[in-house]
This record gives C-alpha cells, structure tokens and sequence, in this order.
C-alpha cells in the first residue's frame, strides 16, 4: 500500500476514469492512486474484467516455455493463444476508451503480461514487459493509436 500511495502521489491527474481489471490487488492499488491524488474522478472507479484474462494458467505455460515475460517471447511459445487472448483483452481495453469523453483520459491498473497484451491487441504494437509503478500511454488519434512508455 505503501508504494500504490507513493506512485499515486507522482501521477499527474486530470483522469475522468480509473479502471481495474478487477483483481483484488489492481482495485486495491487504484484506492490508494485515488487517495494519494486527492482529486475527484468525475466517472469513479470502474471494473471491466475483460481486462483479465480467464486463461491466466495458460499465460504461465506460455512463461514458462517461453523462459521469458516478455510478450513477443511468449508469442512466440503459444501463437495462437497469445493472439486470440490479446485480441480479447484489446476489445476490452477499446471498451474503456469507448466510456471515455473526447479528449478524456482513464488510468487502467492490471497485470503483466496481460497488460501489454491488451496493448497488442487494441494496436498491434508489442511493448516490453511493464515492471510495478511504470505503465504506457495510449494516445488516440486519426491515425490510430500512439503508445509510450512510462517508467
């Protein structure tokens, strides 16, 4: 709780939605963001647990294989369930953008891999592993979608 407070302190603010993928630990971390940036969230705090993956053994198989939690690793152990779980994941991650007003911005708490997977599959980039209290931003625009990193 501590380090969900301190990483909450540092964020920048301004979102109009923060998200968990409905873990107890993501919903927990969001809390203490929420406390720690003192501000009203004018949509609150929302699940959308498309965000977790319901074949979390299978991403530790694809890990394990793979030797690697690096997505493009494990895409390469399991293809086909990579591809098919990150499309789902990107659906539901497009569903959070969709609840979002124009030029709004929502903070999206989750869990590796499936956090990037769910990068994957809304734009097709791949992005590292995402370590505790880093993340990417995703900025839409006409061309699609521009993702960095936050470390």
């Amino acid at each position: 709780m501590r380090a969900a407070t301190e990483i909450g302190a540092r964020l920048d603010g301004g979102y109009d939605l923060l998200v968990s993928t409905g873990a107890q630990r993501a919903t927990q971390t969001l809390a203490c963001f929420l406390v720690a940036l003192g501000e009203r969230v004018p949509s609150g705090v929302v699940v959308e647990a498309g965000l977790r993956s319901e074949r979390e053994e299978r991403w530790r198989k694809a890990y394990e294989k793979a030797g690697s939690g690096a997505l493009a690793a494990m895409r390469d152990a399991d293809p086909e369930f990579v591809e098919a779980d990150s499309a789902a994941l990107g659906a539901a991650l497009g569903r959070v953008l969709d609840a979002l007003p124009d030029g709004g911005r929502a903070l999206v708490v989750g869990h590796s891999p499936t956090n990037e997977a769910a990068v994957l599959g809304l734009t097709g980039e791949i992005v590292g592993p995402i370590s505790k209290g880093a993340g990417v931003l995703l900025v839409a625009g006409e061309q699609g979608f521009r993702v960095e990193s936050l470390d």
